[in-house]
């Protein structure tokens, strides 16, 4: 095994001056990178830091976020990518559960200053934006320490405590080691294609395993990674793409159903866009072809994966997207799946059940969650909780979650089933189906839609078109047409939210 931070110093060494970052008018090249990372490695050890200690960044996507991660590898030093987007409330038992020695966050970071000071003993702070004060180190003063020398990996060391989505309950922290990431890069790496020719617009963030997986993968082959802001003005994205030349880009369903509904794309020089990824949630058959349509010489890497398994386990080769429609695709390389029922027996092909995997990127468990660790990790196997099949050629199709079957009446319904259906709509820019309580029924079927642009779906049209496709059973009691649907900060729908009346949706 190539720990990641030393296949990035050999590209230093090689091809100093090919450039790793671009943020805006920054740019930073591979020696500068590594130069910086050692910097901030060598400040940690000078500030007591050990091997192991924690390091958790409470950073958006920018430079000095990469530099940081990089950098507290070099040091021995575990990772913990917070989301940039939380409240003090839910950093403050992230923090206290990781036992966090050092906290890196920006200076206007309210929440992370607060979250920390309630914190006994509190961690270093190293703040960016600004002079170190209150205690802490400025990130200017932090890089101004000797760069720390490159020390030798112990491939099951902690990399990275990953928390996953959603805040409530007890912290669920994926504990990741530096062969989990190794090996779940080479293998994305290997088929995608990627070469140091390469280079990327990025948005998806880096404190989740999508957007850190797009990171590590694109520096581990000496890439350019473009970082942009976010999705608020889309159009921008696609300037960026055009004007950077960009080879590639990733997002989830929703990023590109928002990009399809406001933006021309015919109107941009896309001609260098060898590759688009989407993962972070099933993606429509409807939206797909969509999608095809508009960038026809783009090659679409449809994906699946789990936090628990680094990032990716299966993914559908893009000359296999109309024979294998509504596929997540086949086990990427070193990866099994296998499909089992509730008492963990293999089912046969056609079979619907439980999703398991096994593989190196699959996590060592839970931090300090020996028994929610124990429940999903069985015999060298993780069991997804996500429900699925497999065909005669090994293709995976997802059903969803367990815990997002609607059971209406004597049966059950996965929501992806009626999503497809209505997401054929031209009308229908995205939509979301979840079980509502109904007295009869026990939970009935309701779809939430939010139109294309300059469109003005009906309900009634909306039922018709599933009950041409779809079991009886199956039709939406039940529709909604919403601006915009409930998500988190990686993009994936909060469910929960939309079984609630519409005014309190939009009060959260």
């Amino acid at each position: 095994m190539i720990a990641l931070a030393d296949r990035v110093a050999a590209i230093a060494l090689s091809e100093p001056r090919r450039i790793a970052l671009v943020q805006g008018a920054q740019r930073i090249d591979y020696a500068g990178f590594v130069d910086a990372a050692r910097r901030f490695a060598g400040f940690l050890r000078a500030a007591g830091c050990l091997p192991g200690d924690r390091v958790a960044l409470i950073l958006p996507n920018r430079i000095e976020a990469a530099i940081a991660w990089y950098g507290a590898w070099i040091a021995g030093a575990a990772v913990v990518p917070l989301n940039a987007q939380a409240r003090a409330r839910d950093f403050a038992p992230w923090l206290r559960h990781a036992g966090a020695r050092v906290l890196v966050h920006e200076a206007a970071g309210r929440d992370a200053i607060e979250a920390a000071a309630g914190l006994d003993p509190p961690p270093l702070r190293v703040v960016l934006d600004a002079a170190g004060a209150n205690g802490a180190t400025g990130w200017t003063q932090a890089l101004e320490a000797a760069p720390l020398a490159f020390e030798p990996v112990d491939p099951f060391a902690l990399a990275a405590i990953l928390y996953t989505s959603g805040t409530t309950g007890a912290p669920k922290g994926v504990m990741l080691s530096h062969a989990n990431f190794a090996a779940n890069v080479e293998a994305i790496v290997a088929y995608l294609g990627l070469t140091g020719e390469d280079s990327i617009v990025s948005i998806l963030p880096f404190y989740y395993s999508y957007g850190a997986s797009v990171l590590h993968t694109h520096l581990a082959v000496g890439a350019r990674l473009v970082i942009e802001p976010n999705l608020v003005f889309p159009h921008l994205i696609v300037e960026t793409l055009a004007r950077e030349r960009a080879s590639g880009f990733s997002g989830v369903p929703s990023t590109y159903a928002l990009l399809l509904d406001r933006v021309p794309l015919a109107d941009y020089d896309l001609s260098a866009l060898r590759y688009l990824t989407q993962a972070g949630g099933a993606m429509a058959p409807a939206l797909v072809a969509r999608l095809r349509a508009a960038l026809p010489g783009t090659a679409l890497y449809v994906m699946y994966g789990q936090t628990e398994a680094t990032a990716r386990l299966t993914y559908v080769p893009p000359d296999r997207l109309d024979d294998k429609p509504g596929s997540a695709g086949v086990a990427i390389p070193g990866v099994r799946i296998a499909i089992r029922d509730e008492a963990g027996r293999p089912l046969p092909p056609g079979a619907d059940g439980e999703v398991w995997a096994q593989g190196p990127g699959v996590m060592s468990g839970y931090w300090h969650d020996p028994d929610a660790s124990a429940a999903v990790l069985q015999d060298g196997w993780l069991r997804t909780g996500d429900l699925g099949r497999l065909d005669e050629d090994g293709f995976l199709f997802l059903a969803g979650r367990r815990s997002d079957m609607i059971k209406t009446g004597a049966h059950r319904v996965h929501p992806l089933d009626v999503e497809e259906a209505i997401a054929e709509l031209p009308e229908v820019a995205e939509v979301a189906v979840v079980g509502i309580d109904d007295a009869t029924l026990g939970q009935a079927i309701k779809a939430v839609i939010v139109p294309a642009a300059g469109a003005a779906p009906d309900a009634d049209r909306v039922k018709a078109h599933c009950r041409a496709r779809l079991a009886a059973y199956k039709i939406p009691k039940q529709v909604e047409f919403v601006a915009a649907l409930p998500k988190t900060a990686s993009g994936k729908i909060r469910r929960a939210l939309l079984t609630e009346p519409a005014a309190a949706q939009e009060a959260s």
